[in-house]
């Protein structure tokens, strides 16, 4: 078996393997790839200080149609990772926001990456 030479690789693959032991929720729901996709797209806008509406959530054709997006948002509502919000006194417009779950999710990776760079400082 060829050795990695690489620290770079050899920390990405520590990463993966930490990541995929938190990346499935507590109690036993799964997100699938393209979940994590559109959840990534929603918390990243989210992030950016741009929150993604539902409509513009099922407007994102490279993740899928409109009618698998919708069912995504659904998934990931019930699954607690997606919550929406109406502004006030605009009833049409529904954004989509990361739940505290969400938020504890993404804080679980960013430790996995931080051990990753520490075993390459090591």
């Amino acid at each position: 078996m060829e050795k990695i030479n690489s620290p770079f690789v050899s920390a990405y693959l520590r990463f993966l393997q930490l990541a995929k032991v938190i990346q499935a929720l507590p109690d036993g729901m799964e997100m699938d790839a393209n979940e994590k996709a559109l959840l990534q797209a929603v918390v990243l806008r989210w992030y950016e200080n741009k929150p993604m509406t539902v409509r513009e959530a099922i407007g994102l054709a490279e993740l899928g149609s409109p009618a698998t997006l919708h069912k995504r948002i659904t998934r990931l509502r019930e699954k607690e990772m997606l919550s929406t919000l109406n502004l006030e006194g605009d009833r049409r417009a529904k954004f989509l926001i990361p739940t505290q779950r969400t938020l504890d999710y993404f804080n679980d990776l960013g430790q996995s990456m931080q051990q990753a760079h520490q075993s390459l400082a090591a």
